[in-house]
């Protein structure tokens, strides 16, 4: 006999519980499958305050060379704005994708980096660098060497797409308050986006839920995670120690509320309550939009899950069927980030 919980609409809270806020996510006055490692990252220490004073970006100022902490080598790498920009769109997003969401990502990307610049005097785990290479920290770079192992006989062909995206938008970021704004994004929705609100705690204007159903259709939109309830009840014993779940298996998980998008908000366990984000971390679910199954034959958990990333931001599989359907890369950014500004540097 099967316990089946639905987890459809509500409200919104919390985040990927990929623990803290996003890096990207502090004001200045933060794969799509394969490619899209960064999906996955939070940029959770960047939302912390959207009131922390930054310098403001110059439309005149552009940062030639950005400082990028190799955590493989823990050495800092000098890396040209260009190459940074083609080496961060080839790790982060499939480059099969059209080309204008190609620059759509192109323009996240250096928004990202341009906004990291100005935070990273806060930050004193880079050891001067603007940022490292940390997929789980900050956004996800190849170099060319890499990126030739990833494209295999397909090098010439998706580098020069890259290039030639990375050229055409090159010195163009997205800004708020004129400011460059927490450009967060994630390979597949759930069908609409989520606001920074209901997935970090805070708000951010340009950062709230758009539909995007489009994303239904992507490869693996739906997929299951399954773990015994042995495994279950370890892991959950481990992220939270005075945890106690009870006799009865198959109500070890209660009623959730869930936002209208459709990620678990808030979740009853044992005795406790969690979020979301946080049985998406402990459980390392695709994104916080999930259900869950107990089959008491084979005494095992089934985590189905909807989207991949904490689905903030542009998706990147729904900013592809936008270039599709004839939408150019400005059209794109507008709609996944209403109300920015594309500004030179």
């Amino acid at each position: 006999m099967k316990k089946k919980f639905c987890f459809y609409s509500i409200l919104c809270l919390l985040l990927t519980a990929m623990p803290l806020i996003p890096a990207m996510m502090i004001s200045p006055k933060t794969s799509a499958e394969q490619s899209t490692q960064n999906s996955n990252s939070d940029p959770k220490s960047e939302i912390a305050s959207e009131t922390s004073e930054i310098s403001q970006i110059s439309e005149t100022s552009s940062n030639q060379i950005y400082h990028v902490l190799d955590i493989t080598s823990n050495e800092i790498l000098e890396v040209p704005v260009r190459e940074y920009l083609i080496g961060a769109v080839g790790a982060e997003m499939p480059a099969s994708f059209e080309t204008e969401a190609l620059k759509a990502q192109v323009v996240a990307a250096h928004t990202y980096a341009e906004r990291q610049v100005l935070l990273a005097e806060n930050r004193s785990d880079l050891q001067g660098a603007d940022f490292s290479n940390d997929p789980d920290q900050y956004q996800a770079f190849h170099t060319e060497q890499q990126l030739r192992e990833l494209y295999g006989e397909n090098f010439d062909i998706y580098y020069q797409k890259i290039s030639n995206a990375v050229d055409s938008v090159l010195p163009e970021i997205l800004c708020y308050n004129n400011e460059p704004i927490i450009a967060a994004f994630h390979a597949i929705s759930i069908g609409k986006t989520e606001s920074a609100r209901n997935v970090w705690g805070n708000e951010i204007a340009y950062l709230q839920s758009v539909d995007s159903s489009s994303d239904c259709n992507a490869p693996n939109y739906e997929q299951n995670s399954s773990y015994s309830a042995e495994q279950v009840q370890e892991m959950l014993s481990s992220a939270h120690s005075g945890l106690l779940l009870g006799t009865d298996t198959a109500n070890w998980f209660g009623e959730p509320i869930c936002s209208d998008a459709g990620t678990v908000l808030q979740i009853p366990v044992g005795t406790s309550i969690f979020t979301g984000q946080e049985l998406r971390t402990i459980f390392s679910l695709r994104s916080a939009c999930f259900t869950i199954e107990y089959d008491k034959k084979t005494k095992t958990f089934i985590f189905q899950t909807k989207g991949y990333g904490h689905s903030v931001g542009m998706s990147q599989y729904g900013a592809n069927a936008m270039a599709l359907q004839g939408s150019d890369y400005r059209e794109i950014l507008a709609y996944y980030y209403p109300d920015t500004i594309l500004k030179t540097v």
